[in-house]
């Protein structure tokens, strides 16, 4: 074994061809392993179970939404409205989300009852970030185009074909609460 990395030491000590071979192999080898590290946390990250470590009073209400349990068997989790599906705006959400890991590793909303003081405060960076997005997450799944008004009631009738369809609304101003309990809804633009 000594003498193999004697070996190795004297190629990658030497300029030659089988040196800057080895490198480019290690290199792609190590990017190979490090982005496969990489997907594997991004995507262990997007769990229902990693997210119940520290939302576990949101998990729990989500689990009662039409979103959790209904008709046609589609299944909405966390990551599918709170994370971006595009890449780029992934990894910005991710890095972003990783204050909440941090107020919640120095007990910030480690119990239900801080959580519930910052809900309302939470809630509002949300709804926030989804309109700034025009609910994006939302029209991943529910596209305006195949709604069918015959199936809707007047009021959503009216909201859709007028102020989602020029571009004036979005989702999240008329169905906040969707798949979470409200928190106190004083002081919010539009809420009656």
């Amino acid at each position: 074994m000594l003498k193999l990395l004697k070996r190795l030491w004297v190629i990658m000590k030497s300029p030659s061809t089988a040196s800057f071979g080895f490198i480019l192999v290690i290199g792609f080898l190590g990017g190979i392993i490090f982005w496969g590290g990489f997907n594997t946390g991004m995507e262990a990250t997007n769990t229902e179970a990693f997210c119940s470590g520290c939302h576990a009073p949101i998990v729990k209400e989500i689990r009662e939404t039409i979103h959790y349990s209904n008709r046609s068997g589609v299944r909405a989790i966390c990551s599918d409205c709170h994370v971006p599906h595009k890449w780029t705006d992934k990894i910005v959400r991710k890095v972003q989300a990783s204050k909440e890991l941090f107020a919640f590793a120095i007990g910030t909303i480690d119990t239900d009852e801080k959580f519930k003081a910052r809900r309302a405060h939470l809630a509002n960076r949300e709804w926030q970030r989804m309109k700034e997005n025009n609910s994006q997450e939302c029209r991943n799944c529910h596209q305006f185009e195949y709604m069918d008004f015959s199936e809707q009631g007047k009021r959503s009738v009216s909201q859709h074909s007028t102020a989602l369809a020029s571009g004036d609304k979005t989702c999240v101003d008329c169905h906040k609460g969707i798949a979470h309990q409200l928190p106190d809804m004083k002081g919010i633009e539009g809420w009656q």
